[in-house]
């Protein structure tokens, strides 16, 4: 069995300050969440995440698939 590979693509929406994150696995499976609109300050924050960091933030509840 060959472990699948995932990337991640975020975009920023400056006027909604919200995030679209985009996995992609190494086999074409493509899935696309947006954030929920966020503060200034947390939005801000949030142009500085790393893949790990989008990771992580998929663990919670504070998105939603598109």
């Amino acid at each position: 069995m060959t472990d699948l590979i995932e990337t991640i693509e975020v975009t920023a929406n400056q006027s909604a300050k919200t995030f679209t994150i985009r996995k992609t696995w190494s086999d074409g499976h493509k899935v696309k969440y947006r954030t929920i609109a966020m503060s200034q300050t947390e939005f801000d924050s949030c142009k500085m995440n790393t893949d790990n960091d989008w990771k992580q933030f998929l663990k919670s509840n504070d998105y939603y698939r598109v």
